[in-house]
């Protein structure tokens, strides 16, 4: 794979969805051991799949991975803390705002 290189591959999946009370994601697992790196992207073939409220779905398909080439893959690695230390600027409370 080249600097600016991107290649794809693909790979059969199993995809859960689930909509419970206590529980609501949506998980893919490469059924070929396929490991998605920083700056890799998925796509997953097919409708979109919509569990009724309180069912766990379970669907087989295939996704494509497209792999980040090596410049992609580093600004990734740089510039990924920062874009989490976004996600840490909130905070929550119990107490009530006047």
């Amino acid at each position: 794979m080249g600097l600016l290189t991107r290649t794809k591959e693909t790979a059969p999946c199993t995809v859960t969805v689930s909509h419970r009370f206590d529980e609501l994601s949506a998980h893919v697992k490469f059924e070929n051991g396929a490991v998605v790196y920083p700056g890799d992207s998925v796509l997953v073939q097919g409708p979109e799949i919509m569990a009724p409220y309180g069912e766990v779905i379970e669907e087989k398909r295939t996704a494509i991975i497209t792999r980040a080439s090596k410049l992609e893959q580093l600004w990734t690695r740089a510039t990924g803390d920062f874009e989490f230390m976004e996600l840490c600027e909130f905070s929550f409370s119990d107490e009530v705002m006047a």
